[in-house]
């Protein structure tokens, strides 16, 4: 059409500063309230797989009252996110696998997991996590336990950082 300006083509983001740029935009694409954002999360994985995480989430939030929960790490090709609970930091993270939910937690490495509900990733220094297939059950007593360690363990890192 004449006389109307052509808008310039959009381009992927090249920088390291413009590639961070561009995943804090879609971060702020979120509602703005976590908890709300991991209803829909859960919603939207509406099988075994929502329904374990959705009782990790209740546990957690029975654990550590004042929880923070929020969507993080959404990309194209994972643009529903990843649950996230923290407190003075990360504490853990869900995620639905097609055969399993993966329970993750920041500082594994460093909680004493005595029932042993650890059974994934020991082969890095500082996270472990649970995987949990259909029909496996999670010990709340115990997972609630590592929930409140994890905190604490957040909360002497942090106290270290700063004195």
């Amino acid at each position: 059409m004449p006389g109307k300006a052509k808008r310039p083509a959009r381009r992927a983001p090249k920088s390291p500063k413009e590639r961070a740029n561009a995943r804090s935009a879609s971060a702020k694409a979120s509602s703005g309230d976590g908890a709300r954002d991991v209803d829909v999360w859960l919603r939207a994985h509406n099988d075994w797989r929502g329904e374990t995480l959705a009782r990790a989430r209740r546990l957690v939030r029975e654990a550590e009252p004042d929880v923070v929960e929020e969507i993080k790490w959404r990309k194209p090709t994972n643009p529903a996110g990843v649950p996230v609970w923290s407190r003075d930091g990360i504490l853990a993270m869900g995620e639905a696998y097609k055969d399993k939910v993966k329970i993750t937690f920041a500082r594994g490495a460093a909680l004493d997991d005595p029932s042993k509900l650890f059974n994934a990733g020991f082969g890095g220094g500082t996270r472990r996590a649970i995987d949990l297939r259909e029909g496996e059950a999670l010990d709340a007593e115990a997972f609630k336990a590592l929930v409140r360690a994890a905190v604490a363990e957040n909360r002497r890192t942090r106290a270290l950082k700063s004195g």
